[in-house]
């Protein structure tokens, strides 16, 4: 967990590279009192099959809110629903490296949240749930419980808008 702040408004960038398993990186997130090191929020899904990697989820909370290639929209009080399309999901899917270094850009601006890998939009959020989304919070890397995994970051830049 990054402790230099709870950013809002930003964009990060960072190269990362995830052998075996499941990662993400935490955006706008919380850290829970409960549990060491576990966070609810935004996160930048990434795995090793690479089924999840570029879509949006929120971690211990409302769960899949936009699939690598989706454009989705959360209005206040309702679930998310896609309103468009970013690209094709396996077209997508073939930009990512296995086991390899990926760059990905995360922008949050307001309540639009957009995922670049590698260069290209995988997944874009507009929350208008005010109840359910953050306007800021801590950013972390997600080492997900299972199997064994290795998830390494480097070249970490942050820029507050």
């Amino acid at each position: 967990i990054w402790r230099g702040g709870s950013p809002a408004d930003f964009e990060l960038k960072l190269d990362y590279r995830l052998i075996g398993h499941n990662s993400g990186i935490q955006i706008r997130s919380v850290e829970l009192p409960d549990i060491k090191w576990a966070m609810k929020g935004y996160q930048a899904d990434s795995d090793a099959a690479q089924q999840y990697t570029g879509q949006f989820y929120e971690e211990r909370g409302r769960g899949f809110l936009a699939m690598r290639g989706q454009f989705s929209y959360i209005g206040n009080g309702r679930k998310p629903a896609v309103v468009g399309s970013l690209g094709d999901s396996a077209e997508l899917k073939g930009l990512i490296r296995n086991d390899d270094w990926n760059s990905l850009h995360l922008i949050a601006r307001g309540n639009t949240l957009i995922q670049l890998l590698n260069g290209r939009v995988m997944s874009m959020l507009v929350d208008d749930d005010t109840a359910g989304r953050r306007m800021d919070g801590l950013i972390g890397i997600q080492v997900h419980l299972g199997p064994p995994m290795t998830i390494e970051v480097r070249h970490v830049r942050i820029k507050m808008l």
